[in-house]
């Protein structure tokens, strides 16, 4: 499979703000200040299962690994929840959400739980440079 064809779903262009590409997917930031989120998206068209991959899963598993890894590394978390739904969305994505103990929806999951509420502009920059800069240093390594 390429990437020929490929484009990232309106709804997912709408709710979060670009990160940057990986070898396989395109790493986004939800626009919700509830929660630190990431997002990996392989750039894959017509892909909405993990299986439809193939042997890519296994560039997938690494990229889900090392944005987990940004992601608490930058938060400082308790604990991170990763989950292809796509239920909502079709195309194939993954998400990693930081949550924290002391968060409004601990310990319950939280999608659709409480309304997005979005980062004011300077936030969000600096949440998505954190996690640039983490993801440079840890390439480095």
């Amino acid at each position: 499979m390429s990437g020929t064809g490929w484009s990232l779903h309106p709804q997912l262009r709408a709710d979060t703000a670009f990160v940057g590409d990986l070898a396989l997917s395109r790493l986004l930031a939800m626009n919700d200040a509830n929660f630190p989120w990431l997002i990996l998206v392989p750039r894959r068209a017509g892909v909405s299962e993990i299986f439809e991959l193939g042997a890519e899963q296994a560039v997938l598993g690494n990229e889900v690994s090392l944005a987990s890894r940004v992601l608490k590394d930058v938060t400082q978390c308790d604990k991170l929840n990763v989950a292809a739904i796509g239920n909502v969305v079709p195309q194939l994505h993954v998400h990693i959400v930081a949550r924290r103990k002391d968060d409004a929806l601990w310990p319950k999951p939280v999608w659709g739980a409480a309304p997005p509420r979005a980062y004011d502009a300077t936030a969000l920059d600096r949440f998505v440079s954190a996690i640039r800069e983490r993801l440079r240093s840890a390439a480095s390594s």
